[in-house]
Formats: C-alpha cells, structure tokens, sequence
C-alpha cells in the first residue's frame, strides 16, 4: 500500500499541515472519522504523516450505518488499514429508521454527530473538501434552505457541549482533483461505496448530472459557490447576533415574553424564534410549521394558555411567559413509589430527582412520617394542606396556582404521604402537622427536575 512512504511537499499536505497549525495545540487528540472512501483514507493518510511532525495524538472512528449489504467489509477494510498505521481504532453500529418528514440522509448525520459528540478527542476530523462545500451549497438552494442553511461549513465548530470534540475539516480548500490525484500518486487503496452511483440520491443526481454540464461554462464553480457561502455564514452571524439582542429585550426570569415577541417585526420574531430552537437543540421546523407556530403566538392574549407542538418539543404558553419542553409520554395517574430512607431517589417516570438531607429547626418531622408507610403519588385532585400553621387548610389546587406553578408540572408533581395524610409539595412546603419544632432536627427533601 505504500502507506509508510514520506509524501513528497505538494498543496494539499500544505493546505492540510496550514490548517492544522492554525487551530489545534500539541498533544492535542485527533479522531478522524474513516468512511473508507478515497477522502478519507487521503486523510488519514496525512494525519499520520503530520502526527509526527506536530506531535498529536490519532485515533480513528468508524461507523457501520447497516444500510448497504457490504458495511460488513468497509468495517474490515478501515480496520486492517488503521492496523497497517499503527492507528487504534473504534468502530460503532448505527439502526437507522426512516421517519416521516426527515430524510435517511438527515438521520444519519444526526446519528453520527451524536455519537462523535461522545468520542474522547478534542478533535472530530471530517474529510470534506472544496467540492463538497459547492455541492450542499447547491442542495441547501433547491431544499429552499435559510440563510443559515446556505452558509459555509466552517473549517472548525465548536459543539455546544463545551465537553464534545470540536469539529475540524482540514480539506474544505482542497478540490476533489486534487485528492484523487494524491490518492494515485501514493497508490493507496480505497473502497467504494456502490451508492454513490446511484442517481436516486440528490447529491449523487446533482454530481453525476448537473455539476459536469455547469463545470463546462463555469470551471471554477466550486471556488465561487464557496465564496457565496462564506457571504451568507456572515449574515448569518449578523442574524444571530440581532437574535441575541432580541432575546435580551424579550426575556423574563430566562424565559421569552410573548407581549415582547408580538412587538417584533414578523421577520425578526421569525429569527429569534429560530435562534431559540437552535440553542435548546429543536430540529428546525419547515417554513411553513414556522409561520403556524409564529401566528399562533401573536395571536395569543398575554394571559392564555396554549401548548404547540414542534416535532418532539412542545411550546406552552402561561402567564405570558413561553417554556419549551421535550415532548413526553405522560405517567399514569396510580403512578407510585415507596420511600425506604433512601438519601437519593431518581424518579424516571416524573424526569425529576428527589435528595433528603437533615437540617436543625427545619424541615419533616421523621418519626412522625415513619409512622404510616411514606409513598410519593400524583394528585388525583382534592387534596387539602396546611404550610402555614397560622393558617386554614386550603385546597392543593389553589395553592399551586397562586404559587404560579405551571399546569404541567402541577400533573406531575411527587407529592409526598404518609399513609393517606399529605405530608410536602415541592415548591410549596410541608404541612404543618409535620414540621419540626424549634431545635429539632428536620428531614427536608429538594425536588429538582433532570
């Protein structure tokens, strides 16, 4: 194969050597994702050879995305090559389900990145080049993408989980020629993935059928599609810095102020409410989903409630404030679970967390919980407590609404009981039958949602 042979100085190492020198420090750790096509076994093949140079660490990453007949093989042949460079390797399994609305190809990457997002690097290295940035340019063009959408991948990303991998593309300058050639000269092998001739595939239709008819008048596409982009990644970041002053105005106690996005130009509602999604990881909605979700909040009186749905997000209104939530299956209504003194509990079915510690002059009076069997259930409406002993006993309901408790986290509440009496309701306190007296030692648990 050739592999351990020095590559002679040319401009696709130096682009590459250029890149890397620019962002990544030494002892820093590499993983190159390894399809086993011939860009990124070119890739691979610089990264050894810089690794010595530049003294970082390199690992690779495979993924077996079990759609075609051969994966089985690509996964072998990733595995000998990593083996002949002397380059560890990890290989994860993906099961892809189509899903209505999102294409497979949509799902992949989304599998990808959540599994790089997890890989132990500082550094994802993706083998995409020149050609590829023209290409998803032009797909973005014909999907009817935004701004966004349309912008330049960059040649590092920064995750929004500071503890993820960034994301590094060393190539993006470099043409697919050039890569082919490097490949021919240093007469390395590569697989070939029988898809990528398929023209059912819109960027196999797109590179197979158009890009050559638009090569023979304009040769230097790719470099000017690629300036096109870098124009739009700058709108781009001027739209999310509008986002971010808008978000400012509009927020309330970190939550968004419906009045205040009504206030907006519908242009500027629609962008900060796309900067939103993408800062709580929502999946863009479509144009059209978009514009439903906006006209329902300007429609809305300040002290309504709504709930709208966003593919598994929903959007509730109350009191004026908007929340986003994971779509969530609600638990059932018998729902329970004892408490056996357990310092920790972990209630899945409520997505909550319920820690108990001792404090003096506050909190439950313990041997007077033990003396019935300690359980946490859901309501089940008209329940009556007492935090305040200078006060009557008053119903559950009305008490949470006064505390400004939203509807729901009211239905899923863990209430706290002692046999059949009500004993603490997170976020409105403990009845007073059960409140420790002045010096004494009080359990109090802490409710806090995952």
């Amino acid at each position: 194969m050739g592999h351990f042979r020095k590559p002679k100085s040319n401009s696709l190492l130096c682009e590459a050597k250029h890149v890397l020198q620019a962002h990544i420090k030494p002892d820093s750790r590499l993983a190159i994702a390894l399809s086993g096509g011939i860009d990124s076994v070119v890739l691979l093949n610089i990264l050894a050879s810089l690794s010595k140079q530049m003294a970082f660490s390199l690992s690779a990453i495979h993924i077996n995305h079990g759609i075609s007949s051969n994966a089985p093989f690509w996964h072998q042949f990733c595995s000998e090559l990593c083996h002949s460079y002397d380059i560890p390797i990890t290989v994860k399994q993906l099961n892809i389900y189509k899903e209505q609305g999102i294409s497979l190809e949509a799902l992949a990457r989304d599998k990808r990145y959540f599994i790089f997002n997890r890989i132990k690097a500082d550094y994802i290295v993706l083998a995409q080049h020149l050609d590829d940035q023209a290409e998803t340019l032009l797909l973005q063009l014909f999907r009817g993408a935004g701004i966004k959408g349309l912008s330049a991948m960059p040649v590092i990303r920064k995750q929004k989980n500071n503890i993820a991998p960034q994301v590094l593309r060393p190539l993006l300058k470099v043409p697919r020629s050039e890569i082919e050639a490097y490949a021919k000269q240093y007469k390395l092998n590569w697989i070939e993935d029988e898809s990528n001739d398929s023209i059912a595939y819109n960027r196999n239709f797109l590179r197979h059928k158009i890009l050559p008819v638009l090569k023979e008048k304009y040769p230097n596409y790719p470099n000017t599609l690629l300036r096109t982009s870098q124009h739009l990644a700058e709108a781009s970041l001027l739209l999310d810095e509008l986002a971010e002053l808008d978000s400012k105005q509009c927020l309330c106690a970190g939550k968004l102020q419906i009045e205040a996005i009504q206030k907006l130009s519908l242009p500027r509602a629609k962008n900060l409410l796309r900067h939103i999604f993408t800062q709580h990881n929502i999946r863009l909605p479509s144009t059209a989903k978009l514009a439903d979700v906006l006209q329902q909040l300007l429609s809305i009186r300040t002290d309504a409630q709504r709930q709208i749905t966003v593919g598994e997000t929903v959007i509730y209104c109350y009191k004026g404030l908007m929340y986003l939530l994971p779509k969530t299956k609600p638990p059932l209504s018998s729902w329970q679970q004892l408490w056996n003194g357990e310092k920790y509990l972990l209630l899945k079915d409520l997505n909550c967390t319920i820690n108990f510690s001792y404090s003096k002059n506050q909190g439950i009076n313990e041997k007077k919980l033990l003396q019935e069997p300690v359980v946490f259930r859901l309501r089940q409406g008209g329940e009556r407590f007492s935090p305040h002993c200078n006060r009557p006993r008053r119903s559950l309901k009305n008490l949470l609404q006064e505390a400004s408790v939203p509807p729901w986290e009211r239905k899923i509440l863990p209430l706290l009981f002692s046999g059949e009496k009500l004993v603490w309701v997170p976020g409105i306190g403990i009845d007073c039958e059960y409140q420790v007296k002045s010096d004494e030692l009080g359990l109090t648990p802490t409710w806090r949602t995952c």
